[in-house]
């Protein structure tokens, strides 16, 4: 974000944003929650949280000078992090969050809350897909 000139692709890339760094504090609150760190590691964890999108906006306006979006060396770059963050986000969605989630016996004994997560996880997934769309 911080290395673009566009206005138009700033607004949906705030937006997006805004929805990614919601959802992913909540589920990292929640995990930070869940693993019962003591208070100053949590305090540490949520602060390392809330500086790393501002750092990364910095330095993308510290580079935009620099930085040539089409040139070869720039696509092969964000091509390449862009893959990785995506497997990295699909493994953790699928392995480490979902399978825990859904393996539990509350879920697995309670058709009708099995039912509701599903529904809820196809409309989380469509909800990112229109949004990757429209971005």
């Amino acid at each position: 974000m911080g290395a673009s000139n566009n206005t138009c692709s700033i607004k949906g890339l705030i937006a997006a944003l805004c929805f990614h760094q919601m959802f992913e504090g909540i589920g990292l609150g929640g995990c930070i929650i869940e693993a019962q760190y003591k208070l100053l590691k949590r305090v540490v964890l949520v602060l390392f949280f809330s500086v790393t999108t501002p750092f990364g906006i910095a330095l993308g306006i510290g580079l935009s000078r620099i930085y040539k979006e089409n040139s070869p060396s720039a696509l092969i770059t964000v091509g390449m992090l862009n893959a990785s963050s995506a497997g990295l986000l699909i493994y953790m969605a699928l392995v480490d969050l979902l399978s825990a989630n859904f393996m539990s016996p509350r879920l697995q004994n309670n058709i009708k809350l099995q039912l509701k997560s599903y529904v809820a996880v196809f409309l989380g997934a469509t909800g990112m897909s229109v949004m990757a769309k429209w971005n």
